[in-house]
């Protein structure tokens, strides 16, 4: 009988522990693997190093889509639900951008919507190539790199202004 009290408070506390676990990374914060080039020099500027760097996610921002350029953010591909990618804001609603560096081509981004592009455009699929993105696909904003040690701290933001024209 002691044995499976032992059991059953083992479990029960497991389980709490969970559960809180999971609310706190679905309504609060979390952290999230990056992976790939496409956010370099700003996370895993290093090619040939084999470690991802890890970010923390905070949702507060979700509450009412508060989001500033330059703000860097975790968001669900429109093509494929169950990729998430790591891009920098750089338009936001009503905003007229400059859709490519080298060209005149000019977008107003539409209510409910916001551009989003890697850090390094030769190795990044953003909305240069999906196009403005819903703001209901965003999972929040990255604010620090939590691992490796060595690269811990705030995450910057950064975006080039002169492409943008804010209302």
């Amino acid at each position: 009988m002691g044995t499976r009290n032992v059991l059953w408070n083992l479990a029960n506390k497991y389980f709490t522990f969970g559960l809180i676990g999971l609310t706190v990374s679905d309504r609060y914060a979390s952290i999230v693997p990056v992976r790939g080039a496409s956010m370099s020099p700003t996370f895993n500027p290093q090619a040939s190093n084999f470690t991802d760097d890890y970010v923390l996610v905070e949702k507060f921002c979700l509450e009412k889509y508060k989001f500033s350029h330059g703000d860097v953010v975790v968001f669900r591909s429109p093509s494929n639900h169950k990729e998430k990618y790591v891009k920098r804001i750089i338009g936001l609603p009503g905003d007229w951008i400059g859709t490519t560096h080298n060209s005149y081509d000019v977008l107003k981004i539409p209510e409910g919507h916001c551009w989003l592009e890697g850090d390094n455009s030769a190795s990044s699929k953003d909305s240069r190539s999906l196009g403005p993105i819903p703001l209901g696909l965003v999972q929040g904003r990255v604010t620090h790199i939590v691992w490796p040690p060595q690269r811990i701290g705030a995450v910057e933001r950064s975006y080039p202004q002169e492409r943008v024209s804010s209302p």
